[in-house]
């Protein structure tokens, strides 16, 4: 069974970067295209961005666009997001999720995915 575990939360003021990490236990990334989202408090839960199998093409959200930047090590088994310029509005959980694929493309709808985190607590300061 594939487990997820982020890591990488916390609180950081408006302005601020942090990196959100992803490894999975039971699987290795390199099978998986995977994805992060983000669910804040009474919403529902949204994607902010995916990357495929190989690593050579990834897609945002415009809330995210230019700000955040999702990559995958394979030789370390983990998933990123690197998120700068932090805004209030980012306070969130953030979860990722995966799918085993032998395809190039990139997944958007939560449905698409098979395998999830716990997540992990962003909380941006004003």
């Amino acid at each position: 069974q594939v487990q997820l575990a982020e890591s990488g939360g916390g609180l950081v003021q408006a302005g601020g970067s942090l990196r959100l990490s992803c490894a999975p236990s039971g699987g290795t990334v390199s099978t998986f295209a995977m994805g992060w989202f983000r669910q804040a408090p009474g919403q529902e839960r949204v994607f902010i961005a995916g990357i495929n199998l190989i690593g050579t093409d990834t897609y945002y959200a415009d809330s995210v666009k230019g700000r955040f930047t999702i990559s995958r090590d394979n030789a370390k088994n983990t998933l990123y997001l690197q998120m700068n310029s932090l805004k209030p509005e980012d306070t969130a959980v953030y979860v990722c999720a995966a799918r085993y694929t032998k395809g190039v493309e990139i997944l958007v709808p939560p449905g698409a995915y098979d395998y999830w985190g716990q997540g992990t607590q962003v909380t941006v300061s004003s």
